[in-house]
């Protein structure tokens, strides 16, 4: 871990247990350091405005003021993976790596279930790399199924415009060079299909729900160097 890495960490490990201190020896064993890179690195951050103040004694340490820590969030893990593909689109601009940090502060306050959730989520949408999909309308419960796995019958419309009934399970998104795509196990050609959204229509959400189908390397028919994930916490 580099130093600046470090720094944050060290900001979110004293964030998560405020006002309750951590000993200078918890620290460097926490990230694998010596007491000294800890205390030279707490500085650092007192100098740059961090308000961590020493607690003195055998229990004492160093505590992050609580009026430094958020206030407890209701973020879902949908919410979180919206963030993350929204924030893939900001790769080569100045803004990169604060929305990054703004991100990883989120995600701290979410509990380790959801955070999970979140990244599993994220990683079933693929984007094709150079792609700009652009935006496209998505039926609320399109976009509902995915998070939880509920099945959906649904008219769709080819490229030719002849339209079929079909009951599909969703299992992720493939934001390509011509729009966004559902990726969804078709129960008509019982294999995964791909599903421009603009094209799906007369959504209708059945009750029964399903674990996602694990989606087949070959299933997105794009080579897999074109093809980049989105990552949570990366």
């Amino acid at each position: 871990m580099n130093r600046t890495d470090r720094l944050y960490a060290l900001v979110e490990e004293l964030r998560a247990v405020a006002p309750r201190p951590r000993s200078s020896r918890w620290l460097a064993t926490r990230f694998e350091v010596s007491t000294r890179t800890i205390e030279r690195d707490i500085s650092a951050l007192q100098q740059s405005g961090v308000p961590i103040w020493v607690s003195l004694g055998r229990t004492g340490g160093y505590a992050l003021d609580r009026t430094h820590t958020l206030p407890p969030l209701n973020m879902t893990p949908a919410e979180a993976v919206a963030i993350a593909v929204a924030l893939h689109r900001l790769h080569g601009t100045p803004f990169h790596a604060p929305a990054r940090t703004a991100l990883h502060k989120l995600l701290a306050v979410m509990s380790p279930a959801d955070v999970h959730r979140a990244t599993e989520l994220a990683a079933r949408i693929h984007l094709v790399d150079g792609a700009d999909p652009g935006p496209a309308p998505v039926s609320p419960a399109v976009v509902e199924a995915f998070t939880t796995g509920r099945v959906l019958d649904i008219a769709y419309a080819d490229r030719f415009g002849t339209t079929t009934r079909r009951h599909i399970e969703p299992v992720g998104y493939l934001g390509g060079p011509t729009g966004w795509y559902l990726l969804a196990w078709c129960r008509l050609r019982d294999a995964v299909r791909s599903f421009r959204v603009d094209r799906i229509h007369d959504v209708t959400p059945t009750p029964e729900l399903t674990t996602p189908r694990p989606l087949p390397p070959n299933a997105l028919d794009i080579p897999g160097k074109l093809i980049t994930r989105i990552a949570i916490a990366a």
